[in-house]
């Protein structure tokens, strides 16, 4: 091999092993990623039992329902649709009704949602941003002018 086969050659490898991770790369976070809902968008989507998102919206007045074994269930609501949740662990501080919630899980062969994670607002002014923007974009939610 001469001078500039031998150059050519490891550029093509560098190349080759750069492409080889870039495509691990986003094979890896393709399947970490979880879509985010809200329980009227689900009527319209393709979500497959047993896959990951994110349902977001308010959690609907007088739907609390403490079990045993610190199993809860729930509704989140947009409040036009509903979806009912079932959560096994402990909730954040500030979880309440009629308060913004997003979790995180998957529909199970039953047809409910089995959260694995619960995120409550961390405060009165404090709503997520993912749920925030839904329910301004359908005119039920409006931030407060006091800022």
């Amino acid at each position: 091999m001469t001078r500039k086969q031998k150059r050519l050659a490891v550029i093509v490898g560098g190349l080759a092993f750069l492409g080889a991770a870039t495509a691990l790369t986003f094979v890896a976070l393709g399947q970490k990623a979880s879509y985010f809902y809200m329980p009227g968008d689900l009527a319209t989507a393709d979500v497959q039992p047993g896959q990951r998102i994110r349902l977001g919206g308010l959690v609907e007045k007088g739907s609390i329902v403490r079990g045993q074994d610190a199993m809860v269930t729930f509704g989140v609501t947009d409040t036009n649709e509903t979806v009912k949740v079932t959560y096994k662990g402990i909730l954040p501080d500030l979880f309440r009704e009629e308060q913004g919630v997003i979790t995180e899980g998957a529909f199970g062969a039953d047809g409910g949602f089995v959260a694995d994670s619960v995120l409550a607002k961390h405060d009165e002014n404090y709503m997520p941003k993912e749920v925030a923007d839904s329910l301004k974009e359908k005119g039920v939610w409006q931030e407060d002018s006091d800022e």
